[in-house]
């Protein structure tokens, strides 16, 4: 039986799993679904267009769906979709779409630190981490095990590819290599994530390609589209190798060099 405590308030247009458990003072509005072995904790709300897959941790005071912070939004049916097994902590925030992508994506297996915030829009990949305080603009998109440290502004509209890892206190004006270690004041790409990359599972022979491409696009005094020929022309395209030449295929703020 769902275990909805007797001080939540539960709209009967919310359909949740049978085995759901909400805490006291949570509000669950209309047009939310709940998947099951999902734990919603006290006074959280959980906003009208919310999506939580199976196994999803809501904590004390989380706020999801809640409408745009964006002049433009004008009341349009859309959503916010949480993942399997997400976690997402004390007092964060999840904003719905827009008429732009009609949802805001969280991904599978991610985890939101406390106060972080994801605004309309952004496109969040699996096992994501968001450190505390962090703060997503909207229409952001990050890729698959990319980790965000704490206090970090991200500007609107950025990328952030698989697999790279920010420091914490900078801000993230422009988009962000797959596989980079970025920190600095202004922010540059350090180096291949090298240390995340071996966690992974990253073969040596993977690892030894993605360094001869980040000294050829961040180390050798080329830009960008001189660099991408000489990987085309000099480099074996593995599979690494094309998510990062797709990725700046498809970059709209340039990268962070």
């Amino acid at each position: 039986m769902t275990d909805i405590h007797s001080t939540a308030i539960v709209s009967p247009r919310a359909e949740l799993a049978n085995d759901v458990t909400v805490g006291p003072y949570t509000v669950i509005e209309d047009n939310v679904r709940i998947d099951s072995g999902s734990r919603i904790a006290s006074s959280a709300l959980i906003a009208y267009g919310a999506r939580l897959g199976k196994n999803v941790t809501i904590s004390h005071g989380a706020v999801i769906s809640t409408i745009p912070q964006d002049l433009k939004f004008e009341g349009e049916e859309s959503t916010t979709v949480i993942g399997d097994r997400t976690v997402v902590r004390e007092y964060a925030t999840i904003n719905r779409g827009t008429n732009d992508r009609g949802e805001t994506t969280i991904g599978s297996g991610c985890l939101l630190m406390a106060y972080s915030h994801v605004a309309h829009d952004c496109l969040i990949g699996n096992n994501v981490i968001l450190a505390n305080s962090v703060n997503l603009a909207g229409h952001i998109e990050i890729g698959d095990n990319a980790i965000l440290g704490g206090v970090l502004p991200v500007h609107q509209f950025v990328k952030i590819g698989a697999h790279a890892m920010i420091g914490g206190g900078f801000r993230v004006q422009q988009d962000i290599c797959p596989y980079a270690l970025a920190g600095g004041y202004p922010l540059k790409i350090m180096g291949l994530n090298a240390v995340g990359l071996k966690r992974r599972g990253f073969s040596k022979e993977s690892l030894k390609v993605l360094q001869s491409v980040f000294r050829l696009l961040f180390n050798s005094g080329l830009n960008t589209s001189q660099a991408v020929e000489r990987i085309k022309s000099d480099l074996e395209i593995t599979s690494e190798v094309r998510i990062v030449l797709d990725f700046i295929e498809q970059s709209n703020r340039g990268l962070v060099k």
